[in-house]
């Protein structure tokens, strides 16, 4: 009743139902609202009870006949308490998804951020003097170790790492980069953009394309503070192209006393191109090569959590240690645990291809991807029976959070065809709201699951997810 345009409630039977609604301490004593009130806080189940006897209340003000539901309490607190920050299944094939947190953290990384986390820690308490320390201690060792550098400090990112090498050894000076290196990182920050941040003039030298040591000889004059390389880690010139290495940049920044700071971008401590993935340059290479500062990232080819770890040379990363802004970009004591932990899983040999999440994904056999696709396809087959079609096929899988932009990482896709009318963009959709959360792509007008980014333990979840997609939960 009084659904029809332009019909009216009379206004004592609108009275009439106002005056029914319960009170909201009635709605406390319910017995759904007394179990939630048992088990989340009294704030969150009062505010939800509230809302709900106003959306009841304005309904039959607007002719729209309602009463305060018990269910849409229980709702609302529920949707209140739930995180916004939660586990997704990454089925898109990305290793490092920049939107799905990029790497995901080894065994070992996750106990030591539980232990960080449950009590004190000697964060910047130096157990041996019996008096403070500092926290760069955790991790500047095995970071040395590891690469060879004389000393090392992280900070929260790795475009925060090049800002503080910047503004530590070259605010107010020149900085000569090569017009081919002026990288946009994601979320649109450019090297011209933090340079400019950090007080640093820019040089630009050379073309797009090509670059020769000329151009830097040319430009190098007595306001000329350091030279910069950026490694084009997200991006590839291929073609008539020509850059300056670093070992020969290093030999023209001591032949002016100037130094280089390298910025590698994704970073990785292990060559992978033994394993057929495009080669990167390791750290070690860059610290052997002679770079004075190398600045690169925790979270993307080292497998460890987000952070920007800079080695080299121990006067100038002393120097950065004690700039303001080194404050500004600390890390804290759980991204130091996990990257502590995950540091030492390289000290063992080829162990941490093996361990540490992203190296394992990235290197996982195409044999191997075959199986377990086979295996997911046949327990949809049967979960789905006659609602979809479902078939193997070969794909393609990419690295992503800009490293290795040329890999072309061979995988197998299971692909999924529902019927019933239910499109592609809506079975993605509705993947998106099932708890856990599936993130799949299209491909060929069907749904498609990359295997390699699905954790075998994750199976029975995204069968669970696409019955339920099948279903319309």
């Amino acid at each position: 009743m009084y659904k029809e345009v332009g019909d009216v409630m009379p206004p004592e039977e609108k009275n009439g139902l106002l005056r029914q609604l319960p009170a909201v301490d009635q709605v406390l004593r319910w017995a759904e609202t007394a179990r939630l009130l048992e088990e989340y806080p009294r704030g969150v189940v009062v505010d939800a009870v509230r809302d709900v006897l106003s959306q009841a209340r304005e309904a039959i003000l607007n002719n729209e006949p309602s009463g305060a539901r018990r269910e849409e309490v229980v709702r609302r607190v529920t949707h209140a308490v739930r995180p916004n920050l939660k586990p997704v299944i990454n089925a898109t094939g990305v290793v490092l998804h920049t939107n799905l947190g990029r790497s995901v953290l080894c065994r070992r990384a996750q106990e030591a951020v539980a232990r960080a986390s449950s009590g004190f820690t000697n964060l910047e308490y130096n157990l041996t003097a019996g008096k403070r320390g500092q926290r760069h201690a955790v991790v500047e060792a095995l970071l040395c170790r590891l690469t060879g550098a004389e000393a090392a400090m992280a900070v929260n990112n790795n475009a925060a790492a090049v800002l503080l090498a910047l503004s530590t050894l070259a605010a107010g000076r020149e900085v000569i980069v090569s017009r081919g290196q002026l990288i946009e990182i994601g979320g649109s920050f450019r090297i011209p953009d933090v340079m400019r941040q950090s007080g640093a003039i820019l040089v630009e030298v050379g073309s797009t394309n090509k670059t020769h040591r000329r151009d830097y000889r040319g430009a190098v004059n007595e306001r000329t503070a350091l030279l910069l390389h950026v490694h084009m880690s997200n991006y590839r010139i291929i073609g008539f192209a020509q850059e300056v290495p670093v070992a020969e940049l290093v030999s023209i920044g001591r032949e002016y006393h100037l130094p280089v700071v390298s910025d590698l971008g994704s970073g990785s401590l292990v060559d992978l191109s033994r394993f057929g993935l495009p080669y990167e340059p390791t750290v070690q290479e860059m610290v052997a090569a002679g770079a004075d500062v190398i600045t690169f990232s925790g979270d993307k080819l080292l497998g460890g959590p987000q952070a920007g770890l800079v080695v080299g040379k121990r006067d100038y990363i002393e120097r950065m240690k004690k700039h303001p802004l080194a404050r500004a970009v600390r890390i804290d004591k759980l991204t130091l645990a996990a990257l502590e932990a995950t540091l030492r899983e390289y000290f063992d040999g080829d162990a941490a291809l093996e361990e540490i999440p992203t190296l394992r994904m990235l290197l996982r056999p195409i044999g191997e991807l075959k199986a377990v696709a086979g295996e997911l396809a046949a327990r949809l087959s049967q979960a789905l029976g006659g609602r979809a079609h479902v078939w193997v096929e070969e794909g393609i899988s990419q690295v992503g959070g800009g490293a290795m932009p040329t890999a072309a990482l061979l995988s197998a896709l299971v692909c999924v065809e529902y019927r019933d009318d239910l499109s592609v963009n809506e079975a993605i959709r509705r993947l998106r709201f099932n708890d856990p959360p599936v993130i799949a792509r299209a491909e060929k007008n069907a749904l498609a699951l990359d295997v390699r980014t699905i954790a075998m333990s994750e199976i029975p979840l995204v069968v669970a997810a696409l019955q339920d997609a099948a279903r319309g939960n």
